[in-house]
Order: C-alpha cells, then structure tokens, then sequence
C-alpha cells in the first residue's frame, strides 16, 4: 500500500510528524532553555580547560574537574556577594525614591561656584542650566539602576532552592557537554539540511561570540569594576561595591561603558571643591578603559568576532529588556545568528534567490 503512495507525499507527511516532534522536543525544555544555552557558553569557554586536563585524567574525571572549577570560578562569588549588592542597591533606589537623593543634588548645585561658572557662560548663549530637571532626571536613573539590581539580587537570594536546582542542572549540562559535545555538535550538523562547511560556519561563530562574551567582556567588565569600586572606596564614595557592580556591566556596552559612572562622580567631585581628584577620576577612566578595550580585548579575543559596535550596543540593551541580566549573553548571541545566515546567504544563495543582479 505504501509503494502507491507517491513520494512527495510521504516526504511531507514525514516532515510534518518531524516538526511535530521537533515542537513538542522544544515544548518540554522551554522551561530549561536559559539553563541550557548558559550550558552551551560556559562549555565553550571551559573546553580548553577540559581538553588540557584530559591530557592527564580520563573524560569523565577531567570533566567533574572543570564542573569543580567553574563553580568555584563562577557561582561562589554570586553566592557570596549578593546580599551585599541587594543591600547597596535597595538603598540607592530609597534614596532615590524619597527625594533624599535629589535634595542632595539640589544642595549641592546651589552651593557650587562651578555651576554658577557653567550657568554664566551659558547664559552667553540664551541657555540656562537649572538644577531642577537636572534633579529629577538623576532621581529617575537612580531609580531604575537601583530597582533593576535589587530585583536581580533578590531574585537570586529569595529562591536559593531553585538557584541550587538550576545550577546543579547546569552543571550536569556542563558535564556531559565537555563529554559528548563533539557527538553532539556532530549529530546536530548530520540532521541539518545545510552543506557542512555552513553548519560548522554557525557552530564556529557562535563558539567566537560565547568567548568574546565571557572571555574578553565578562573579564574585561570584571577588571574595570573591582578597580573601579576600588578608586571609589579609596576617594570616599558612597557604595563602592555597588558602582563597582554597575560599572562591570556598564563594562559590557562599548561607546559609554564606565564612563557613565566614572564621568558624573568625576562632575560630582567637581561641583564640592575636589578638582584634584575630579581630575583623576577622569585620567583613571580614559586609561583603564583604553588599556581595556584596545590592548585587553583584542589580544585576548583577538579579531574572529567582527560586529559593528553600534549594533553591539543595541543588542545588549534590547537583550536587557527583554531577557533581564542574561540579555547580555542573549542579545549578542541572536544578532550573531543573524550575520551568521546574512554571511552564508550572500556567498551560498543570493545568485540563486536573485540571480538578475548577479
């Protein structure tokens, strides 16, 4: 009976029961996805690791090794220091919230002679900087910065159960991915329908982004804010572990980075008299961030992940805002995919989707 059956038909009907299955598959570990693709990054980054101990001790050890390694790398500082940042920024978005903040800033505008400096030229120009809007927009961005830490911190601290079933989960991920990644890699390129080279071409790239990510920003945001909280600390700063926080993520977005912490403590040091420091606050910035971003980066990097930094920036915001925190994993990883099959489109299919311009 199945010999009558032409073959297109039965190609169609094997594909849809196929995407059924695929949907369902999806279905069942929608819940863990964010657990898996954290998995798949880490796994990359730590496969050097992995590769050099299994030099000397057999798979599986080599393995529970590495998994030993990343969490004490890892998940032992986020344990330790997160009541700490849920703390500092609760403060912070109180301060913000109950206008503490802004009567601060408002007091210290109306008693610097810089701001009356600045308001004398610019009133040259019909500009007039009043400290009013000035206020309420620093009030806001306190606010948001605060709420959107504390949120973080107390997710993390208020379902420590689930943390420790997720990151058991991870780490089991992680285990049999240093094991059988290949295989698996492998067995993903077999299935799909694209030329090998092409497959290999999004694997290898997405490979680049997950290092660039955690290697070259994850360790770069890392340097600039412990430094950063450091100078803080040391000039007297309020919640240095807090701004130092902040400015590791700031860390993450090129063109502002931390200068959008660095910048304003440097024109709050400015506005009550401490020129000095003022002035090494923004010597500091353009030195830790040059050394960062032009000799930290790439030579740690090096230049296998080419994006425009304009669209850089844009995917980490938009990956913030849509996936919170792990939008900065998120967002890079789907504009990724996206230049990826851009790449592959033009050198493979454009001849034959539009062969007029060829």
């Amino acid at each position: 009976m199945a010999d009558e059956i032409p073959q297109n038909i039965i190609l169609w009907f094997f594909l849809a029961v196929f995407l059924a299955s695929l949907f369902m598959l999806g279905w069942l570990l929608w819940p863990f996805i964010s657990i898996i693709i954290i998995a798949c990054v880490l796994t990359g980054v730590f496969k050097p690791v992995y590769s050099f101990i299994n030099k000397r001790v057999r798979a599986s050890g080599a393995s529970m090794l590495t998994c030993g390694l990343i969490f004490l790398v890892l998940f032992v500082p986020i344990f330790f220091f997160v009541g700490i940042l849920s703390k500092e920024a609760h403060d912070l978005y109180l301060a913000a919230k109950d206008a503490v903040l802004s009567n601060q800033i408002k007091n210290l505008l109306e008693g610097s002679k810089i701001f009356e400096r600045v308001n004398l030229v610019l009133s040259n120009f019909n500009i007039e900087f009043t400290g009013e809007e000035f206020n309420k927009a620093v009030s806001e961005l306190a606010k948001i910065v605060g709420l959107f830490l504390y949120e973080q911190a107390s997710s993390i601290a208020s379902n420590v159960l689930n943390l420790l079933v997720d990151l058991f989960l991870m780490l089991l991920v992680i285990y049999f991915l240093l094991i059988d990644g290949d295989k698996l890699a492998a067995f993903i390129i077999d299935l799909s329908p694209l030329p090998e080279e092409q497959d290999e071409k999004l694997i290898q790239k997405f490979k680049d982004m997950a290092g660039a990510i955690l290697i070259g920003n994850g360790l770069g945001g890392l340097i600039q804010g412990v430094l950063g909280g450091i100078v803080f600390m040391a000039f007297g700063l309020p919640s240095p572990f807090l701004w130092g926080v902040i400015m590791s993520l700031l860390a993450f977005l090129p063109i502002l980075g931390i200068g959008l912490v660095f910048l304003p403590a440097a024109i709050y040091l400015f506005l009550i008299g401490r020129i000095a420091a003022g002035v090494f606050f923004i010597a500091f910035y353009l030195l830790l961030s040059g050394v960062i971003e032009y000799i930290f980066k790439p030579k740690l990097v090096g230049k296998r992940v080419k994006m425009h930094t304009l669209l850089v920036f844009f995917s980490i915001i938009g990956g913030l805002k849509l996936f919170g925190i792990l939008g900065i994993i998120y967002g890079p990883l789907v504009v990724t995919a996206f230049l990826t099959l851009t790449d592959i489109y033009h050198s493979s299919y454009k001849s034959i989707v539009n062969p007029v311009k060829e």
